[in-house]
């Protein structure tokens, strides 16, 4: 090695020494993204507590819907931390490595967890093949996976989401794992799901009213939650409701873009014209 090597193989170790220094420094928006990543730790965590417990009680898998419930409860939690943490980066402080940690933590509670929801909820119940249903999963985890990228490499002119976001994908995921049984219809509904993440429609960013409409859907379907756990005499009402009302508005979504451009397209014709 010449000493030109070996100045230049010190220059590129001591270089990049600052910028890594900063990078360990955790802001206030980092601890909630990694609140989000524990959550869907902890979600997956239940599920598959439950899964071993069942087998070794009655060998078969039989998840008793409070872990679902206490599972999907999680996952609303890092749905939480996960809305608000860029809303504290641009209050506060983003730290260097703030983007990527809220990523990650996102393909872990949105991409990981419901893809293992699915799994569980589909594949040993007998209703369809287990190889179908690990297709389906997997989708919704390449699906989650491929969907953050794109959010970080392309930018739409208008500032919406291309493409549902991966929290709410997720949930749609999880609403249809708590309102049907395993069945084709339930998976193509699922792979839906996963192709909508990836698609082009844009989304609205929820900013003044929507934020608070997101804050106030997130909440209700926590009671919703917690009411089916509370009160099991009830019925399965409480959660029907819930998730029929998450898979309403990803439904609605949509229509209601596709109508506004089409109203863009005749104004702007109209105009020209």
């Amino acid at each position: 090695m010449t000493a030109a090597d070996a100045g230049s193989w010190q220059a590129e170790e001591d270089e990049p020494r600052g910028p890594v220094g900063k990078a360990f420094r955790l802001s206030a928006a980092d601890s909630l993204s990694l609140g989000n990543a524990l959550c869907g730790f902890l979600a997956v965590c239940v599920l598959a507590g439950s899964a071993i417990q069942s087998l070794q009680a009655h060998s078969k898998l039989e998840i008793a819907p409070g872990f679902f419930a206490t599972a999907v409860v999680l996952l609303l939690i890092g749905a939480t931390c996960d809305l608000f943490d860029g809303l504290v980066a641009r209050r506060f402080r983003a730290s260097a490595m703030g983007a990527e940690l809220d990523n990650l933590a996102d393909v872990i509670s949105f991409g990981f967890a419901p893809a293992f929801m699915v799994v569980v909820w589909g594949g040993f119940s007998g209703r369809v093949p287990f190889t179908a249903v690990l297709v389906v999963a997997a989708s919704v985890l390449i699906a989650g996976v491929v969907r953050l990228a794109r959010f970080a490499c392309v930018k739409t002119k208008s500032g919406d989401f291309m493409g549902l976001p991966i929290p709410m994908g997720a949930m749609t995921v999880i609403s249809i794992v708590l309102l049907f049984q395993p069945s084709w219809p339930a998976l193509v509904a699922v792979l839906g799901v996963a192709w909508l993440m990836v698609s082009r429609i844009e989304y609205p960013k929820p900013k003044g009213q929507l934020l608070a409409g997101v804050l106030a859907w997130i909440m209700v379907n926590a009671a919703f939650l917690t009411v089916w756990v509370a009160w099991p005499q009830g019925g399965d009402m409480p959660i029907k409701v819930g998730a029929s009302m998450q898979i309403a508005l990803v439904a609605a979504i949509p229509l209601r873009m596709l109508f506004y451009k089409r109203e863009q397209r005749k104004e702007r014709e109209r105009v020209g014209g």
